[in-house]
């Protein structure tokens, strides 16, 4: 159904306009801006069906509705009136890198990988060394962009294929680059998103557009691939398990071959020294397919360029100005390593930008996430020599080595990115020069979570690691300098949340978040930090939060088994075999899975335990399915929610675990909240107090975020509005959305007429605004 295309003269305060269903039929408004100032005019466009008339849409309080669509305070892209332009943003992200991980924190001791490039600007502006983010990837990248926590997006988890647009960032909340469009910046993104969609989302691929970002280019579902052990078809027996031909013979390797391009174009490959990398790495490396010990000439027929394989061979997505693009797999753009593939994308736009508009880059890398993959040679350092002799898959010792490799290889591309887009420059030992003062550009650089259990460093704790809300799978690196620095080179113990940076992207564009935005922010400003050395703590506290995410009818990941524990963290079979496990859930194919009576996986990590307990197996440890924290500056109280199976009664129940620590940041052996220092057993008067305080504000901020059913686009009232936007998703998408309520006991991932039902109900309903514990 087309709507008519109004003048571009006439343009929305907000920039959308409302779209009221009524009975089938369909009216936009627009709000028209004027002259200098604004004022709400009317114009209306009406396809209805023959027997529906305008009197009848009338009747429905349609004045009611075009009076909430007017003056809806969100502003101008282009808005002159709020002062001088702000610094440019590069945000860069490092993906699984908690801070076990850095030196120039203090910690990893001397088996941490070498990042000098990263410890020139940590060196040139403040580490923060008490940095919370959330204890997975999705939940903690949407507390950068909207600066809320998960009880408010109800991201709890790594958003995976069976996620619910409800457990997605909603196209109506107020991200950073629409934030920052109030101060006319512009935005791009390029690398990981992982924030929405593509499935599940009826905007598909475009979420990054929908939700602010003028450019995009990487991954909207985030992960890189499944290794393909077949390395294109070149050995049909699987046999390479990182994904390329080996230099070694005696691993079935190759010194040399013939190097085939999707366009069927070649070239001989040959390994001349034993310091470079494998032909077949080389091969993979240059978008290819290697054909081991052969000349160019017909390609042989098992060659396949459709195969994702890792960090080489992903399926991109381009996005300008909302036009978007998906890249195959058998194009050059989405073939190369991911890192270098990010970090050229990032260079060319920053280079390309007008020196009259502010603009903010994030640079979301996809390294170190498994699967851990060898990074070409060129981008490490130079006494580090070739890794094919390493596997991917079989030995803990090798996959440690690989992943701190891949972050090596990020911190050689970040060092290029900034000396290649004038940042920094490059000294005459090769070392990075980066001057903060030199530049009008703020650079952030942070962690999304906690480290990997299989990569975490000592003395830290592998076994509450990254998708626990345990200090090893919540504290991360977060480094940020520019010229707002006075006394570089020094660090800041005071507590802060990643959701922080949302209202410090705010700060450095000159705007007051909490104004603009018309909904519960749990932002505190850290600018501060920077301006004044002696900046006392701005919170009283800190909050973490990981748990399930929804899907449709009450499903959930299938069950994953790592070694002795179980977990429902990887969001398909293929993730979970990424990180060594044992999928037990549908479609599982290892031997060692149980029969059980369905004969398609299970459920839960519960229902493995029940299995396994009458087949005479040991119970396994479960990795809690809901897992949160919060802390004062001295104690942390984590407490654990998990379904478990009961022996006694053979049934499921669920166990909820408090526990409270003594923490802090020492360096290099600081105080965690391992198995053995909790201190509730035995606990005396004072330290219940404590706990008691702390459990309190724990459970308000879990209750803050009361439902406000047939409310989809947060703007805390239930009104036409809310019916015009449910019409349109209903009657062109009609699967899950944020207009998808509970129906039941659960959503049932459908925009249908029950959620219709719902909004009528509450029409008129109001919600009150929460208020963010700090």
């Amino acid at each position: 159904m087309a709507i008519r295309r109004w003048k571009d003269s006439c343009r929305c305060v907000g920039g959308s306009d409302l779209t009221v269903a009524f009975h089938g039929s369909l009216l936009r408004f627009r709000a028209l801006e004027s002259g200098g100032g604004t004022c709400c005019g009317i114009v209306a466009a009406l396809e209805t069906n023959l027997n529906k008339t305008i009197p009848a849409l009338f009747t429905a309080g349609l004045t009611a509705l075009v009076l909430t669509g007017c003056n809806s305070g969100s502003g101008s892209s282009q808005d002159s009136a709020r002062g001088p332009q702000g610094p440019n943003i590069l945000f860069v992200i490092m993906d699984d890198v908690g801070i076990d991980q850095m030196k120039v924190f203090g910690y990893g001791g001397t088996i941490g990988p070498d990042l000098p490039n990263i410890n020139a600007v940590a060196h040139a502006g403040v580490r923060f060394r008490n940095t919370w983010s959330m204890p997975e990837c999705s939940p903690g990248r949407a507390a950068f962009f909207v600066g809320r926590y998960p009880v408010r997006t109800g991201i709890n988890q790594a958003i995976g294929p069976n996620d619910l647009a409800t457990s997605q960032l909603s196209p109506y909340d107020m991200t950073t680059p629409k934030l920052l469009k109030k101060a006319n910046y512009e935005s791009a993104m390029f690398g990981k998103f992982h924030l929405a969609g593509p499935e599940n989302n009826e905007a598909e691929n475009a979420t990054p557009s929908t939700l602010g970002w003028d450019r995009f280019y990487g991954w909207v579902g985030g992960l890189p691939g499944s290794i393909d052990t077949s390395a294109g078809g070149a050995a049909p027996t699987n046999s390479h398990m990182c994904g390329f031909i080996p230099g070694e013979l005696a691993k079935g390797g190759a010194r040399t071959g013939a190097c085939y391009q999707p366009d069927n174009s070649c070239s001989v490959i040959t390994r001349t020294s034993p310091d470079q990398d494998a032909a077949g790495l080389q091969c993979l490396a240059s978008g290819g397919i290697l054909v081991p010990d052969a000349t160019c000439g017909i390609p042989p027929a098992s060659l396949d360029f459709t195969r994702q394989n890792g960090y080489y061979v992903s399926p991109l997505v381009s996005i300008e100005n909302g036009d978007v693009e998906v890249v195959p797999l058998t194009d050059a753009r989405a073939r190369g390593y991911r890192t270098t593939i990010e970090t050229d994308a990032a260079i060319d736009w920053i280079k390309s930008r007008p020196s009259d508009r502010a603009w903010m880059a994030t640079v979301s890398y996809s390294a170190a996430h498994t699967p851990w993959q060898q990074p070409p040679k060129k981008l490490l350092a130079g006494h580090v020599g070739p890794l094919d002799h390493l596997t991917c898959t079989d030995s803990t010792l090798d996959t440690r080595l690989i992943q701190d490799r891949m972050t090596e290889a990020l911190d050689t591309e970040f060092g290029r990115l900034l000396v290649e887009t004038g940042l920094a420059k490059r000294g005459q030992d090769g070392s990075l020069d980066y001057d903060p003062k030199a530049t009008n550009t703020v650079i952030v650089i942070v962690g999304d979570n906690g480290s990997l259990a299989a990569a975490v460093k000592l003395p830290f704790d592998l076994t509450r690691a990254k998708g626990t809300a345990y200090q090893t799978g919540v504290w991360d690196p977060l480094i940020i300098a520019g010229p707002q620095v006075v006394q570089p080179d020094r660090e800041v113990d005071h507590m802060v949340n990643t959701v922080d940076l949302f209202q410090f992207f705010g700060e450095l564009a000159g705007l007051d978040v909490h104004k603009e935005v018309p909904r519960t922010v749990d932002s505190v400003g850290i600018l501060p930090y920077l301006t004044d050395s002696g900046q006392g703590s701005l919170r009283t506290i800190n909050f973490t939060m990981g748990g399930l995410n929804e899907q449709a009818n009450g499903g959930r990941n299938g069950p994953c088994v790592i070694s002795t524990a179980c977990t429902v963290i990887p969001t398909s079979k293929s993730v979970c075999q990424d990180n060594q496990g044992v999928w037990w859930g549908a479609g599982h194919t290892d031997s060692s899975v149980l029969a059980n009576p369905d004969g398609d996986g299970y459920l839960s990590c519960a229902a493995v335990n029940q299995a396994r307990y009458k087949n005479g197996d040991s119970l396994l440890n479960l990795v809690p399915e809901s897992s949160v924290a919060i802390r004062n500056d001295r104690y942390k109280l984590v407490r654990n929610s998990s379904e478990d199976y009961v022996p006694a009664t053979d049934s499921f129940a669920m166990e909820i675990v408090d526990g409270l620590y003594e923490i802090n940041q020492a360096a290099p052996t600081p105080l965690l909240d391992t198995a053995d220092r909790d201190l509730l057993p035995g606990a005396n008067a004072e330290t219940l107090a404590v706990y008691n305080e702390l459990r309190t504000k724990l459970e308000d901020i879990l209750a803050s975020e009361p439902e406000c059913p047939g409310d989809g686009n947060m703007d805390g009232v239930v009104n036409g509005e809310d019916l015009g936007n449910w019409a349109r998703i209903a009657h062109a998408w009609g699967m899950s959305s944020v207009y998808d309520f509970v129906t039941g006991e659960f959503r049932d991932g459908k925009t249908d007429n029950r959620d219709e039902t719902i909004i009528q109900a509450n029409l008129g309903k109001t919600c009150e605004r929460t208020h963010a514990v700090y």
